[in-house]
């Protein structure tokens, strides 16, 4: 067999059934008589998004893959792996390449150097008897350590390269696994029974490690209020009497509350990175740090009892640690602190009801958010959010139940991040309804992909919230530009320009409507169809920030 059909056989054995794409790249073709789905995306970017996703939902156990063309195709797919990359996201990326003896030669794009920046490793298949080794250590650093995007380039040569069948040995290799040092965990377990006041913050490191159960059972034995990060979010049920709900750039009140007054934070399977979309943790905090990348370990946060590890098996040798220095007793219910958990949520949710349940036309934002939220059934949803306004209206207010039942993301910033998150999600999940919530200026960079999910019939939901602006920030950014050069604000009706592409869309200007609106489009979805919702909002600059010290 030749070079790129043996990579496509590797593909069936890792029980891939769908690729994205832009043509033209020479596995697609390889891939398509092997039985695997091309799915054709109408930009780079988008269809990165959708490996994104998939993997996420996935949980790592199945990679969301997409191909590019050599060249231009290579060059236009760097944000989407730059996104990915910032947020620890395992795709498997297979450009093709210049021919071997082309590579080198100024200005042939060279995927292999320009994508080491953003990936956790990158290779060229330089030989195509070297197809099942790189192959294996391409998934094996997905399925492995702290995730991330992996390359592999394809010199357009391979596929006139052959491979014998006895060199073709290849099986999916294993998923690697590491625990905490025993020492270390107990220094930490033993600090964590003696906090006064200590708060756990749960991270997207708790997801992939499937550790929600260990993370309950923890919080409950100890009685210890948990909030999530963004991209943690759902990683801890929000309806769970010790939740908190999240720390990011938005954050409820009972964060900024609990975490203000904490004395130990335990963070479990979270990077403890600084950015504008994480809770900062406030000074005079002892911090107890699981992570399974020693690379995080001290980066932005001094960490007084580092702990490196898979979460699922840190946070097992925690619980059985914390056993044995308590002597197995588990703290009973501790009312008092589930009243002032609860009795917070409340106050913070008596400030924004006003704008969660507002009559105003045009809409609030915050309304159409909080009107869906009660609409659809929770348990069996997975709604991700837009970068700007969508992310900081919809995080700290939707209720997150089920592990990976909400998509947060925010290390990077990618606008129109979220269509292509939810395709891959849908192709994930296929009986979960899956919604995603963007702006218009989101929806205009990326909105022709639309196309793609009624062509691919991916049945999600989109909804955008159109303000024909940037509302969370005064004056659409350019305030001198406006005001000088009397810059017009965005505009366009997305729910025509939907219909015009095939699909199903509702443009919707009065409250009453919200909730209606939803329960059609849920029935459309059932039908196999891909809706979008257009909704006309204010402006609304108001967001749910607070300051730490």
């Amino acid at each position: 067999m030749d070079g790129i059909t043996a990579i496509a056989n590797v593909l069936k054995l890792e029980g891939v059934d769908f690729i994205g794409c832009m043509p033209s790249n020479p596995l697609i073709e390889a891939a398509a008589i092997a039985g695997i789905r091309p799915i054709v995306f109408r930009q780079e970017r988008t269809g990165v998004h959708m490996a994104d996703g998939f993997s996420r939902i996935n949980n790592g156990k199945r990679t969301g893959i997409f191909l590019m063309q050599a060249g231009p195709g290579a060059e236009n797919a760097f944000g989407g792996v730059a996104q990915a990359y910032a947020d620890s996201v395992p795709i498997l990326l297979l450009p093709a390449g210049a021919a071997r003896h082309r590579q080198g030669i100024d200005p042939v794009f060279s995927p292999t150097r320009s994508y080491e920046s953003i990936t956790k490793w990158t290779a060229q298949i330089n030989y195509a008897d070297r197809v099942p080794e790189l192959m294996r250590q391409a998934f094996t650093k997905l399925r492995s350590g702290k995730p991330g995007p992996v390359l592999l380039e394809m010199p357009g040569d391979l596929i006139s390269e052959e491979i014998g069948e006895e060199q073709f040995d290849y099986e999916p290799p294993q998923v690697l696994r590491s625990a905490g040092d025993p020492e270390a965990v107990a220094r930490a377990a033993r600090a964590l029974l003696s906090a006064q006041r200590p708060v756990i913050t749960a991270g997207q490191g708790v997801l992939y490690a499937e550790a929600t159960d260990q993370l309950v059972e923890l919080a409950e034995f100890l009685q210890i209020p948990v909030m999530t990060t963004l991209e943690g979010k759902s990683a801890f049920p929000e309806n769970h009497p010790l939740s908190l709900g999240i720390g990011g750039s938005s954050q409820t009140g009972q964060v900024h509350r609990f975490l203000t007054g904490a004395d130990t934070v335990f963070a479990a399977g979270a990077s403890m990175i600084k950015s504008n979309f994480t809770a900062p943790l406030p000074l005079g905090k002892t911090l107890i740090h699981t992570t399974n990348a020693d690379a995080d370990i001290n980066k932005d946060y001094k960490a007084d009892y580092p702990v490196v590890g898979d979460a699922r098996l840190v946070l097992g040798q925690f619980l059985e640690e914390i056993k044995r220095q308590s002597g197995g007793q588990a703290r009973p219910a501790n009312q008092e602190l589930i009243d002032e958990i609860k009795a917070s949520r409340q106050e913070w949710l008596d400030q924004w009801l006003p704008r969660l349940t507002s009559d105003e036309v045009p809409l609030n934002p915050y309304r159409v958010i909080w009107e869906i939220m009660h609409t659809v059934d929770l348990n069996n949803t997975i709604v991700t959010h837009e970068s700007g306004s969508p992310r900081e209206q919809v995080s700290p207010f939707w209720e997150a139940r089920a592990p990976r039942s909400f998509i947060g993301w925010g290390k990077s910033t990618q606008l129109g991040y979220s269509l292509g998150l939810a395709m891959g999600a849908k192709l994930a999940a296929p009986e979960k309804l899956v919604i995603n919530f963007m702006g218009d200026t989101a929806f205009g960079m990326v909105g022709l992909d639309v196309e793609t999910a009624v062509r691919e019939r991916i049945p999600i939901t989109t909804v955008v919230l159109n303000n024909s602006t940037m509302a969370i920030y005064a004056d659409s950014r350019i305030p001198t530009a406006v005001a000088r050069y009397n810059i017009k604000q965005t505009g366009g009706n997305y729910a025509d320009m939907s219909r015009a592409m095939g699909a199903y869309a509702e443009r919707i200007t009065e409250p009453d409507e919200i909730a209606p609106a939803m329960r059609r489009v849920q029935e459309r979805n059932e039908a196999g169809e891909f809706a979008l919702l257009e909704f006309i909002t204010k402006e609304e600059g108001a967001y749910s920030k607070y300051q730490f010290v």
